[in-house]
């Protein structure tokens, strides 16, 4: 049986400039923001509970304001479910 010719391997060079860094993880922002945004949605929902008759921009939203709270605080999760 005959036998096939090997390769001939080309000499190894080592890299002359050395790779950049890969950043991994989020902006120094990213976890201010998103903790945030989970306190003020909170604080929504409290300060609609307790004033929101009082208020004149709550008075207006009506349930509005649950959704909004809840929207601020599903932003917050939404940024939760990103940070590295």
């Amino acid at each position: 049986m005959p036998e096939s010719k090997g390769r001939r391997k080309s000499t190894y060079t080592p890299q002359t400039e050395t790779p950049k860094a890969v950043k991994v993880g989020n902006p120094t922002w990213w976890a201010p923001v998103m903790v945030t945004l989970f306190v003020v949605g909170l604080l929504w929902i409290v300060v609609y509970y307790i004033a929101g008759s009082t208020l004149p921009v709550m008075k207006d939203l009506a349930w509005g304001n649950i959704l909004i709270g809840f929207g601020l605080i599903f932003a917050g999760f939404g940024m939760s479910t990103r940070w590295r």
